[in-house]
């Protein structure tokens, strides 16, 4: 085998390697490799904010994932999209930009992540994004990461009409879901620029493409990690199922940063995880760590929709010549229709008294249709994706063999825990409630599912089993945590308990999934440790005021800003 040699190899070029390999490259001290499974992310489809249901649907762009059959959900198995390419899946996500709520972080400081509270986070959110709106106290003004309102709800008005329903069923209006209040109904965020998608690769690593002490190969899998003893020495990486594998050696460190389904996959068939995994699997162990691939986390969704009543909706620009139009104005201009991901508002609310931050999401969307493009309806409908966003279920990551092209084993265990049934039977009561008040009385037509006769606990149950979806928020395989923790796989500086050389930075290390999408922590994640990997002072904390419900205890909509 040949071998090429760098002082630092960071595997997978998605979300978090793309910041990886911008910040660990930029004094040009260091040199580094870059490996990535997928190949180019520039084709046009990919970068048309409008078209998002491509790359999702391309075997091209997404490693198409299945779950196991899942008990809870009519044994069904779930599609777990995962992006493959320069961008990983900020390549093939909806684009919606959400930090988490506050409470998020501090949950990671309770669960064993010392100093990874949100006055700490704070800075390195910052340093990732430009936001249109320019640099505060909360959003950044010069990082690489363009984050706009696409269309800043101009082409719809069903947008603000779901905006002041919610104030009008008694929830706070929020300005900004990414600044002081999280809590409310307002506009939604996306990580597009100049109508374009800003994936990890066009914001960071585009722009560094040509540094001369960063080597980029692409369409190569890694199969595993070396060691001299418990110390990571390189990766063995290889073209194609049957290509010949070739060695690279880091001087300093091996850094995993190809997410929460392929990370731990790796470690696995390195011989690090749980024994009865690794022995299931032929795989020789290294050192056992029973925390590799456990603790999987997501996010569920249904699509609650409705007919409208007005002539107002996208449904009408879902046909081929629409497309069209759409398609050319985006080419020539990038603006209009094809230049937003069309969910441009939004709301995070609790769904009982007593919880101290929100739990339910809902993305708007003024269209009833599904989500490779097509219309679900005929005419014109709006529906609103929701879910419970802090399930206390909890799964596994694991490999079925030592072959890196074999799929792996992965069971969420949706439902398992009480909890989230219960969650879910608020979320659609709460719907119903937001949606029916007299904002949307112009708009509102039938609702078409679930449909007024899912109504009784027991109806909700069979029709939430029957419908619930991924949103695509996998996160938690690697969690952070202290060293006496048998769960923990990785310390505060995602360093890999028990090895020497080794660290995973992606949303793997997650100890709880955030309160939103998880594409924007997981690029903070990689800020922030990209300054650990480099001896770097950490960027001062934060202190600004957060907003917490005020007699959280007892109230469910108050809200008030508290320091």
């Amino acid at each position: 085998m040949a071998e090429k040699t760098f002082d630092y190899i960071i595997v997978g070029a998605g979300s978090a390697g793309c910041v990886l390999a911008n910040r660990l490259t930029a004094s040009g001290e260091h040199s580094v490799l870059l490996l990535e499974a997928g190949g180019s992310d520039r084709n046009l489809l990919v970068q048309m904010p409008t078209a998002l249901s491509y790359p999702m649907a391309s075997k091209t762009y997404n490693w198409g994932y299945n779950s196991q059959p899942e008990p809870a959900v009519d044994n069904r198995q779930i599609t777990c999209p995962r992006g493959k390419g320069l961008g990983g899946t900020s390549t093939i996500n909806g684009m919606v930009y959400v930090r988490g709520h506050a409470c998020d972080f501090d949950e990671w400081e309770e669960h064993g992540a010392a100093d990874w509270s949100y006055a700490d986070c704070l800075p390195y959110f910052k340093r990732s994004e430009t936001w249109q709106g320019g640099e505060d106290a909360y959003r950044g003004g010069e990082g690489p990461l363009g984050v706009t309102g696409g269309n800043n709800m101009t082409g719809n008005p069903l947008y603000q009409a779901f905006i002041d329903a919610g104030v009008e069923a008694g929830y706070p209006r929020t300005h900004d879901y990414n600044g002081l209040c999280q809590e409310g109904f307002g506009p939604m965020h996306m990580t597009v620029r100049g109508g374009v998608r800003e994936s990890t690769s066009r914001a960071f690593l585009r722009p560094v493409m040509k540094r001369p002490n960063l080597t980029i190969i692409s369409k190569v899998l890694v199969d595993k990690v070396l060691f001299e003893g418990t110390c990571a020495t390189g990766v063995i990486a290889r073209r194609g199922r049957n290509g010949q594998g070739t060695t690279y050696r880091a001087k300093k460190e091996v850094i995993l940063a190809a997410g929460s389904i392929a990370s731990p996959m790796i470690l696995q068939r390195s011989g690090i995880g749980p024994g009865a995994v690794l022995n299931k699997a032929g795989v020789e162990p290294v050192h056992q760590l029973q925390g590799v691939g456990q603790n999987l986390q997501d996010h569920t969704e249904i699509y609650f929709q409705f007919h409208c009543k007005q002539p107002v909706s996208l449904n009408s620009k879902l046909g081929l010549f629409s497309k069209f139009l759409i398609g050319a104005r985006w080419f020539f201009f990038k603006s209009g229709l094809g230049a937003t991901n069309h969910f441009e508002s939004c709301a995070f609310i609790r769904s009982e008294a007593g919880r101290k931050s929100p739990d339910i999401q809902f993305h708007f969307l003024p269209a009833a249709m599904r989500y490779d493009g097509t219309a679900a309806i005929d005419g014109h409908g709006f529906q609103v994706h929701v879910g419970p966003n802090k399930p206390k279920s909890r799964g596994h990551v694991a490999i079925a063999s030592s072959d890196p092209a074999d799929e792996p084993n992965i069971f969420f265990n949706y439902l398992q825990h009480e909890d989230d049934v219960a969650a879910w039977r608020r979320c659609i009561r709460l719907t119903r409630e937001i949606i029916a008040q007299p904002a949307m009385d112009a708009y509102r037509g039938d609702e078409i599912q679930p449909g007024l006769d899912v109504a009784s606990d027991d109806e909700i149950d069979d029709w939430v089993r029957a419908n619930l979806e991924s949103a695509y928020h996998p996160c938690g395989t690697c969690r952070m945590g202290p060293e006496d923790d048998p769960g923990a796989v990785v310390d505060t500086q995602c360093r890999v308990f028990g090895i020497e050389g080794l660290r995973v930075v992606d949303a793997s290390v997650f100890p709880t999934v955030p309160n939103g999408n998880i594409n924007a922590p997981t690029i903070m994640v990689a800020e922030r440790v990209a300054d650990m990997i480099l001896e770097r002072p950490q960027l001062p904390q934060s202190d600004v005021p957060t907003w917490i419900a005020e007699n959280w205890e007892n109230s469910q909509r108050e809200s008030t800003p508290l320091r």
